[in-house]
């Protein structure tokens, strides 16, 4: 009997370690994902302010163009970083518009007639996969809905057993009348 509760005592106190040490692992990786938004968003200033330096004459509009995707490109990946602080995970949606933006910047950089046949059919059979990616993103049941599967199930269960343990006391208060 002490060694069943014994080694009972010991699998709870492993159990804690490893949660302890997940808890501190996932501290760890949000950290790193904070320093990385600090990152792109300084980038972000020293790109806003290159932009700036471009419109001044003599205007290149090529620059200029490719400056305003790319800070688009650099908002959506900051967009994509706050998205995982806030709910733990990669929106795929916004990683797939990512895509999408980055391979157009190049189309339009780089200019159509200058890419080699091969690639622009690859990147158009690209694109269309990253098309049908969005499309049926819309039809997958939203999974962290800010809604935690786990959570909900554990707290079904602290549901029953409160509601179990109010009719135990109740039963019980009847029973002293009685």
């Amino acid at each position: 009997m002490y060694e069943s509760i014994k080694q009972s005592s010991s699998q709870r106190n492993s159990w804690l370690n490893l949660n302890r040490i997940v808890n501190i692992l996932e501290i760890i990786q949000d950290a790193i994902v904070i320093c990385l938004c600090l990152g792109l968003f300084s980038f972000m200033v020293l790109q806003l302010y290159s932009m700036v330096l471009s419109l001044l004459p003599p205007v290149q509009f090529q620059i200029v163009t490719a400056d305003i995707l790319s800070l688009l490109i650099w908002v959506e990946l900051f967009r994509l970083l706050i998205i995982y602080l806030k709910e733990q995970r990669i929106s795929i949606g916004v990683a797939v518009e990512v895509a999408i933006v980055s391979v157009l910047r190049e189309f339009i950089v780089r200019g159509v007639l200058e890419i080699a046949a091969t690639q622009v059919l690859a990147t158009c059979a690209f694109l269309l996969v990253l098309g049908m990616l969005m499309v049926i993103r819309v039809w997958l049941p939203p999974t962290f809905d800010g809604i935690d599967p786990e959570h909900a199930v554990s707290q079904r269960h602290q549901q029953r057993a409160t509601t179990k343990k109010a009719e135990t006391n109740g039963n019980h208060a009847i029973l002293a009348k009685n």
